[in-house]
C-alpha cells in the first residue's frame, strides 16, 4: 500500500507539476509512487546521457540529424505524447481532489495548460523537420552521383571526402523565365571549401568571357577546337560567351551523340578546366526565387554606394545609402547594368552574397523557417546527391565562421575578350594556397591555350606570387569603391 504524501495547497500541486515537466517522475516520488517515479526519472537521465554521448562521439551531429529526419519526426511525436501523459498522470497522483473546490478548478486548468505546453516544443520540432525533409526531397536527387575524386589518396570509410582537402561547388544564377527559352547563367561563382577549416575561396567568372576553351578530348572541344566561337547574332550581339555554354549544350544534343540536357555537366567541366580544379556539383539559383529567399529572412542590410537605376525604361531606382533592402530591390541592386557594366554588377552580387551569408543567423532561420523552406523549394536546382547532405550541412555551418575570400576575374586582372587562361589558373591556384589549404586538386594539366607560348600576363603572375587579387567577400561593400 502506497503511503501517499498529501500536497497541502494548490501552489504545492502546481509546483510539483512544473518540476515533473522538467524532470519526469518527480511528482510520482512526492506522491509515494516510488517504482513509477524511479523508472520515469531513470529513463529521463538515460535519455540525457545518450544524447550527450551522441554529441561527444559523433563528428557531425548536424549531419546525423539531416540523415535521420524521419526518425526525428517519429521520436518527437512519441515523446510529445509521452510527456503529455506524464503530466496528466502526475496531476492525478498528487490527488488534487483533496483541495478546496476553487483550488481544484485552478490546478485543473493550469495542469491542462501545462500538459499542452510541454507538447508544443515537440510539435514544433516535428513540423520543422517534416518541412525540411519535404524541401530536401524536392531539391536533392535521391540517386547518389559519383563521389568526389580523391586523386589517388587512400579512401578511408570514415572520411566522407575520400582524402580530399577541398570541395568545389559551382553556384550559378540563372535567368530562365516564361518569356525566354533555355537557361543563361549570368552569375557564375565557384565556391572552393576547405573540408577541415571551412575556409572558402569564391571565384567569380564574368558572363561575357569570350573564346572559352573546353577540356581536350571532350565533344565540345572537338566541335570548337579553337575555342567557343559562333557567328554574330542578327542584331550584332554574341551567343558564344561563357554564360551561353549551358544553353548551347542543351540545344545541341547531336554534339553528344544524342544525349539530352548536357548543359550542366558541360558548364561544370568547362569552368573546372578554366580554373584548374575539379567541380564536384552545381547549384543553379533562379535569381528571382533568390529575391523570395531574401524576403523570407526579412531582407538584408546593404550599403548602396550610389543610386542604382533599373527597369526596361529606367523607371526603377535603388537609392544610395545604408538600408535594409527587400528581395526585389536587393536583386535589382545585384543585377542592374543600367549606366553600369558587368564587372560592377559582379561586385554588387558579391556584396549581396556576403550580406546574406553574414545576416542569415540561426535565430532568424529558425524564426522564419517555414517561409525560408518554401522559398528554397522554388529557388534551387542541383545535382548534389541527397546522401551527401549529412556531410555538406555541417561543412556549410563551418563556412559561416571561417575565412571567406573572393577572386573576381575582371579587368584589369584579365581581358574578357582575350582571356589569359594560364594567368587565370595561376591566380586561382595561389588563392587556394593562401586560403589555408594545400595544393588544390587539378582537373587538367594541359594548357587551356592551344598556343605553347606563355603570355606576358602569365609570366607576371608567376614572377610576382606575393601579390594576390583575393579579397574578403564583403570588402568594398561598405560604400567605398
Amino acid at each position: 500500500m502506497r503511503q501517499a504524501k498529501e500536497s497541502s495547497s494548490a501552489g504545492a500541486v502546481l509546483g510539483w507539476l512544473v518540476l515533473a515537466a522538467l524532470a519526469p517522475g518527480a511528482a510520482h516520488l512526492r506522491a509515494g509512487w516510488r517504482k513509477t517515479g524511479l523508472v520515469l526519472i531513470s529513463c529521463y537521465i538515460v535519455g540525457i546521457l545518450a544524447l550527450l554521448a551522441l554529441a561527444l562521439t559523433t563528428d557531425s551531429v548536424v549531419g546525423l540529424l539531416v540523415e535521420r529526419m524521419t526518425t526525428i519526426v517519429v521520436a518527437a511525436a512519441v515523446l510529445g505524447v509521452a510527456w503529455f501523459a506524464v503530466i496528466v498522470h502526475s496531476f492525478i497522483v498528487l490527488r488534487p481532489g483533496r483541495l478546496p473546490q476553487g483550488g481544484q478548478i485552478v490546478t485543473g486548468t493550469l495542469a491542462g495548460l501545462l500538459a499542452v505546453a510541454v507538447v508544443l516544443p515537440f510539435g514544433v520540432v516535428a513540423q520543422y523537420v517534416w518541412t525540411a525533409q519535404s524541401t530536401v526531397n524536392d531539391i536533392f536527387q535521391e540517386t547518389p552521383t559519383e563521389a568526389p575524386s580523391s586523386n589517388g589518396a587512400a579512401e578511408r570509410p570514415e572520411d566522407p571526402w575520400t582524402g580530399r582537402q577541398r570541395v568545389n561547388i559551382l553556384l550559378l544564377g540563372g535567368d530562365a523565365d516564361d518569356n525566354r527559352i533555355g537557361v543563361r547563367t549570368d552569375s557564375m561563382n565557384l565556391a572552393s571549401v576547405d573540408v577541415k577549416t571551412g575556409n572558402t575561396v569564391l571565384f567569380s567568372l564574368p558572363r561575357n568571357l569570350e573564346n572559352v576553351r573546353f577540356r581536350p578530348g571532350t565533344p565540345m572541344a572537338q566541335h570548337f577546337p579553337n575555342g567557343f566561337r559562333l557567328p554574330p547574332d542578327p542584331g550584332g550581339g554574341r551567343s558564344d560567351l561563357l554564360n551561353s555554354v549551358w544553353e548551347y549544350a542543351d540545344a545541341h544534343p547531336e554534339i553528344f551523340g544524342g544525349k539530352q540536357r548536357q548543359g550542366p555537366r558541360v558548364l561544370m567541366d568547362t569552368i573546372g578546366y578554366t580554373l584548374g580544379v575539379k567541380v564536384d556539383w552545381y547549384a543553379l539559383v533562379n535569381m528571382w526565387g533568390f529575391a523570395r529567399l531574401i524576403d523570407a529572412i526579412g531582407g538584408i542590410t546593404i550599403t548602396v554606394e550610389k543610386d542604382v537605376v533599373f527597369g526596361k525604361y529606367n523607371e526603377g531606382l535603388v537609392k544610395a545609402g545604408t538600408r535594409k533592402l527587400k528581395g526585389a530591390d536587393a536583386m535589382w541592386y545585384a543585377r542592374s547594368r543600367t549606366f553600369s557594366d558587368d564587372f560592377t554588377r559582379m561586385r554588387r552580387q558579391r556584396c549581396v552574397l556576403g550580406a546574406l551569408l553574414s545576416q542569415a543567423d540561426p535565430a532568424t532561420v529558425l524564426l522564419r523557417f517555414n517561409r525560408i523552406a518554401l522559398a528554397t523549394k522554388e529557388l534551387i536546382r542541383t545535382d548534389i546527391p541527397r546522401d551527401m547532405l549529412k556531410n555538406l550541412v555541417p561543412l556549410a555551418l563551418r563556412v559561416k565562421s571561417a575565412k571567406v575570400t573572393s577572386v573576381q576575374f575582371v579587368p584589369p586582372l584579365i581581358n574578357t575578350g582575350y582571356p589569359d587562361w594560364e594567368k587565370i589558373r595561376t591566380v586561382a591556384a595561389k588563392a587556394l594556397r593562401d586560403s589555408g589549404g594545400a595544393n588544390p586538386p587539378v582537373a587538367a594539366t594541359a594548357s587551356a591555350d592551344p598556343s605553347p607560348k606563355k603570355t606576358a600576363g602569365a609570366k607576371r603572375a608567376t614572377q610576382n606570387p606575393a601579390k594576390s587579387p583575393a579579397k574578403g567577400i564583403t570588402e568594398g561593400c561598405d560604400g567605398s569603391l
